[in-house]
């Protein structure tokens, strides 16, 4: 009779004897306190608003302007007007004081064939409102930039373009900026605030209409 050893391989492990039980110990769940959860909450609420800050863009003042506050929407890439320049823009006007109410809008005004015609004005001449140079002024052609102007900077009279053609907006705006009554309450520091989209599509230099102010003379 033959014999067949069998050598046992080191570091192999023996299956376990028949009849012991293997007890398996369960590791209770973490216990979170109301506390727990409040103050975990609070550094997701931080966390997500310092995300948000960081992502949304933010207003900044033009220095000079008196308080007019400016957020370019697009960056232009043409040149930047200076003062005696001609500049054609186009113009989305809102009242704060009326939940942003639009009061006008160049893109509402058509020529003969049908398409919108911008507004136009000469940088220093005085004939608009003083926010709305300021705001041009820094910008180059193609930009379109949202301002927020001051009272101060606005409507100070009735004759300050862009004045709306619309005969009933005009009312409205004139007479919620300069109503007596809510003026003498101390609220005209919010009622004359104003937004404005601002486009500006090109600029005719100083030089160029000299010339061509000489060509038709």
């Amino acid at each position: 009779m033959v014999t067949t050893a069998v050598t046992a391989v080191a570091g192999a492990v023996p299956p376990p004897s028949k009849g012991k039980a293997v007890t398996v110990v369960a590791t209770p769940p973490p216990t979170f306190t109301r506390r727990h959860l409040l103050v975990a909450g609070a550094i997701a609420s931080a966390l997500c608003t310092a995300a948000a800050s960081a992502a949304t863009p933010k207003f900044a003042e033009i220095p000079g302007s008196g308080g007019v506050k400016a957020l370019d929407l697009r960056e232009g890439s043409g040149e930047v007007p200076a003062d005696g320049d001609q500049v054609a823009i186009h113009y989305y006007g809102r009242l704060a004081a009326k939940q942003g109410w639009r009061f006008d809008s160049t893109y509402d005004h058509k020529n003969e064939t049908g398409d919108a015609m911008p507004f136009v004005f000469t940088i220093g001449s005085g004939k608009v409102i003083p926010g709305i140079e300021a705001a041009v002024k820094s910008m180059r052609v193609g930009g379109l930039r949202r301002v927020i102007i001051p009272p101060s900077q606005g409507y100070q009279n009735t004759s300050r373009e862009p004045i709306p053609p619309n005969f009933f907006d005009r009312q409205r705006l004139f007479t919620t900026i300069f109503n007596p009554t809510r003026l003498a309450n101390g609220e005209g520091s919010t009622l004359g605030t104003l937004i404005f989209d601002i486009e500006l599509i090109n600029i005719r230099q100083r030089s160029e209409l000299f010339c061509f102010l000489r060509t038709e003379d």
